[in-house]
């Protein structure tokens, strides 16, 4: 017979555990070990579901199931609507520590994109980047991670939506986490729990070439975005300081393997900054780099942040070059487009709202 779970002692971040780990931990406490699938399912599906399926639990698995809005990572301290529809979610972890999740409306009505972020703060320094003001603090446990694809799943679904696709492109440098990432993305892709499937989620680096050679030695087969957002590697490395230690051509060379041991095409993500990485001849260069490679090239818009490290302030390179930029490219056989800039009037570049709310300490409670 199984004994009443002590709920107030039982594990209550369903989040952090595989099915297999949960077993273990209910045999632990005199339960069968095969409630721990059931109950895990239950648990990705939602709140709402798992009151109905709670009965066919013991009474205080139930109990438990339909306690976790006491999701550890899943408080809230601030969210901001843009007009265009995107949301961000500033998340206040149990640390009260924060991180910044980003959903964006999809092409139709009712799909919905989700950026997560995989640290608490980010060790790279990227000049233009808010996240890189506020240093590195930690990295985020698989849990956390997979907390947040929860809130953004909730957060789309309450505006008749439906979760598509999932971006590792918030604060933080993904493969320096790698192996929490990778833990949150089997259950967040997995079929028996989170089911958004591999297919559907893409990693972001600004160039961890071990980090880009362990994901592809890893067989999740998600797709991988590189943060280049420079041809060269001295306007590179002013940039992306991380850019000193892996070199353009290392990066794209690990980008190559990434796809050849994957199948999957890899995207090159190029933010534009007046006068200092879109002029033609930038582009060429770009294009002649990226001949005979089968990538596609995102051109970002930048959404302003204030001065960087160095006392630089950017500035977003007008319609005029971009247009230039993006048509130059294309004429070289590069695919190319212009990612529309999301949620300018929420500071929706990574770690604005985060920034902001910490300037101001204005949390609430």
């Amino acid at each position: 017979m199984e004994r009443n779970w002590c709920v107030a002692c039982a594990v209550t971040d369903l989040s952090e555990h595989t099915i297999a780990t949960l077993a273990q931990e209910l045999v632990a406490d005199g339960f069968r070990p095969s409630h721990s699938g059931p109950l895990l399912r239950s648990y990705y599906r939602g709140d709402e579901v798992a009151g109905r399926n709670g009965r066919r639990f013991p009474p205080a698995l139930g109990v438990l199931l339909r306690g976790q809005a006491r999701r550890r990572a899943a408080a809230i301290a601030a969210r901001r609507v843009a007009a265009d529809g995107t949301t961000k979610l500033l998340i206040r972890l149990a640390d009260t520590r924060t991180v910044e999740s980003v959903l964006m409306p999809g092409d139709r009505a009712d799909r919905a994109a989700g950026c997560v972020s995989s640290q608490v703060g980010c060790a790279m320094g990227c000049d233009f980047c808010a996240t890189a003001k506020a240093g590195f603090e930690r990295d985020l446990s698989s849990g956390e991670i997979v907390e947040q694809f929860l809130a953004l799943r909730d957060e789309a679904r309450a505006g008749g939506r439906r979760l598509q696709t999932m971006v590792f492109m918030g604060m933080g440098e993904p493969l320096l986490n790698l192996e929490n990432v990778c833990k949150a993305i089997e259950r967040i892709a997995s079929n028996d729990m989170g089911g958004l499937g591999y297919r559907q989620i893409t990693v972001s680096t600004v160039g961890i070439v071990p980090g880009i050679e362990a994901l592809a030695a890893s067989g999740l087969g998600v797709y991988l975005a590189v943060s280049l957002h420079a041809p060269d590697d001295p306007t590179r490395a002013r940039l992306l300081p991380a850019g000193r230690r892996y070199g353009v051509r290392k990066i794209l060379a690990a980008a190559d393997l990434y796809q050849s041991r994957v199948g999957r095409p890899v995207s090159i993500q190029y933010c534009l900054l007046a006068g200092v990485n879109d002029s033609i001849g930038q582009a060429d260069h770009l294009a002649t780099l990226l001949d005979g490679r089968r990538m596609h090239v995102n051109l970002l818009r930048y959404n302003p942040t204030g001065p960087g490290f160095r006392g630089e302030t950017y500035t977003p390179s007008s319609n005029e070059a971009t247009k230039s930029f993006l048509d130059r490219l294309r004429r070289n056989g590069i695919v190319a487009h212009v990612r529309r800039s999301r949620g300018p009037d929420i500071d929706a570049a990574c770690g604005q709202l985060r920034q902001r709310a910490w300037t101001s300490m204005a949390l609430p409670a």
